[in-house]
């Protein structure tokens, strides 16, 4: 039995026994009973030895419905067991978060998904309410795609996945992403297992790039390529589809390991290279409009989705080397013909010089082999000279074709770009598209002339001049300049103390006789010593020999003086 009058000791086992579990209470979540509902408040008795009064705002909806009364049993977080009002301290919104917390971390060891609601914007990203617990949603996480407004999806409850926890420093990171990537992956599966290759399906173009566009099949994305756009040459997509455009495609390939689709337009028409052979045949004449221009040649379409290639060797008779571009220009309209066919590669080749008289046969049925021309010396090369002709052509002078007697190196020095020259034809082949000229035959080769006339042949006596006096010999020209030849100092004389080059001079003319003559490699030699050698021999036939008692003196200058008579 407790005395009336207690001891100190008896009285401070007595506050013991009262408040001994109070310190254990403050910080924990407690069950309490609503006593009863004052304005904006409910107080709560939590079984300690007062009360405590929580604001309604913190229970929610319940708060705001009227449903809440007092009987009621809440959930309450004990902040502090008394304050200077002499009650006690209660937190529903803690305790909200406490219960949040406990089971987030069972959710987040799961990895499950969690419901919560995006409600407010901070620095680098939103805050989540995640039913008590306040989280972290980083910008780069709100969807799959950056979205610039995130208006619509602020205050409605949403799934979300917990990628970090930290209890102690009170921090959660979560991801809306997450969770739409997982369910669009299932989704895309479900979609690639319904689709198969040529099944045809409609969709939205989502994207439009160089290479293609990509088209929007509800919920996945199909590749269309920019060369199964049309049977025709695209640019550029932008030229067929726009962004947002319905567009009807066929499912080309479909894989379903990376669920990569590829789609086509064009092969939901017929494809118009299946009577391209019988449409163009070889030879005819079509016109067609330019597309494309490249180093090569220039594309021409002449029927929707069929194309022909004007090779840059087929587009003009004379020009050549020259950029395509140079020629036609993009959307030219041109008349061309058709060379070949091929569908099964889908080429067509074709060709545009070919429209066109070709200059090179009209120049052969006008100049023929042997014909003088004249024209004006379009370029010097190291192998010849070009000469522009009539037709806007050209034809070649080689430089062997330049000179009877000089090397082509040293008569090339003699022409410049523009002197205007003669020339003789000397072969047209229209096939290459050539023509060879010769400008030493103007006036003709004096060595065919000479030996058809008869002045040039072994044996006969030719009038030389001294062009140049040598150690060995002298350098002469014979059939007035035309022809170049060489005696040699045994040649120069009968005599042998007379043959010496240096009583010769340079200008002067002197008769020798042809000691060798090849027209065909055009070789002449000629010898003074074997023209007087000859002369002897016809003078002792005519005036006597030495043996009837008559001096070669004396032989030599009848003749002479005969043959001065002669002359006179």
């Amino acid at each position: 039995m407790t005395t009336a009058n207690p001891t100190r000791d008896e009285f401070a086992a007595l506050l013991e026994e009262s408040f001994g579990d109070n310190d254990v209470l403050e910080g924990a979540v407690v069950k309490g009973t609503i006593t009863a509902i004052e304005k904006d408040l409910a107080v709560i008795d939590v079984g300690l030895k007062v009360e405590g009064r929580v604001p309604l705002r913190e229970f929610g909806a319940k708060a705001k419905d009227g449903t809440m009364k007092p009987g009621d049993v809440v959930e309450v977080m004990v902040k502090r067991i008394e304050n200077a009002m002499g009650e006690a301290v209660l937190s529903r919104e803690d305790a909200r978060r406490e219960e949040s917390w406990i089971k987030l971390e069972v959710q987040f060891g799961n990895e499950e998904k969690v419901e919560g609601v995006i409600f407010n914007q901070v620095k680098g990203g939103f805050t989540v309410d995640l039913d008590g617990a306040t989280a972290f949603l980083p910008r780069s996480q709100v969807d799959i795609r950056p979205v610039r407004d995130v208006t619509p999806l602020m205050n409605t409850p949403q799934p979300f996945l917990i990628l970090k926890m930290d209890k102690r420093r009170g921090n959660i990171v979560v991801s809306r992403r997450s969770v739409l990537e997982e369910s669009r992956a299932e989704q895309r599966s479900e979609i690639v297992q319904n689709l198969e290759e040529g099944q045809v399906v409609e969709g939205v173009v989502k994207n439009v790039t160089d290479y293609g566009a990509f088209v929007d099949l509800g919920g996945i994305d199909g590749l269309l390529h920019v060369t199964d756009m049309a049977w025709r040459r695209v640019n550029h997509p932008s030229e067929i589809l726009t962004i947002g455009e319905s567009v009807k495609v066929q499912i080309i390939r479909v894989n379903q390991d990376t669920h990569r689709i590829s789609l086509g337009m064009k092969q939901l028409e017929s494809d118009p290279w299946g009577l391209v052979e019988t449409k163009y045949p070889l030879q005819s004449k079509v016109t067609g409009r330019v597309t494309n221009i490249t180093d090569y040649g220039a594309f021409v379409e002449i029927e929707p989705g069929i194309e022909g290639l004007i090779h840059v060797s087929e587009m003009s008779w004379t020009k050549k080397n020259i950029h395509p571009g140079k020629i036609v220009s993009t959307s030219q309209e041109v008349e061309v013909v058709v060379l070949e066919v091929d569908p099964s590669k889908r080429r067509i080749s074709l060709g545009l010089k070919q429209t066109l008289e070709n200059p090179w046969v009209e120049f052969a049925d006008k100049f023929v082999k042997g014909t003088e021309v004249e024209g004006e010396v379009k370029n010097k090369t190291e192998f010849g000279l070009f000469i522009g002709l009539e037709g806007d052509v050209d034809g070649m002078v080689h430089l062997s074709d330049l000179d009877w007697n000089r090397s082509g190196e040293e008569a090339i020095e003699d022409y410049n770009k523009g002197d205007m020259v003669k020339a003789v034809v000397l072969e047209v082949d229209i096939e290459k598209g050539r023509i060879s000229l010769g400008i030493k035959q103007v006036g003709g080769d004096p060595i065919a002339d000479g030996a058809q006339s008869g002045a040039l042949r072994k044996g006969g006596v030719v009038t030389c001049e001294v062009i140049e006096v040598k150690d060995g010999g002298l350098e002469v020209t014979l059939a007035d300049g035309d022809i170049k030849s060489f005696i040699k100092r045994a040649d120069l004389s009968r005599d042998r103390d007379e043959q010496r080059p240096e009583r010769f001079s340079v200008g002067q003319k002197v008769d020798a006789r042809i000691t060798q003559f090849d027209k065909k490699s055009r070789r002449i030699a000629v010898s003074i010593k074997a023209l007087e050698i000859a002369e002897e021999k016809e003078a002792v036939a005519q005036y006597g020999s030495t043996d009837s008692g008559a001096s070669l003196g004396d032989i030599l200058g009848a003749a002479l003086k005969n043959r001065e008579g002669d002359e006179d």
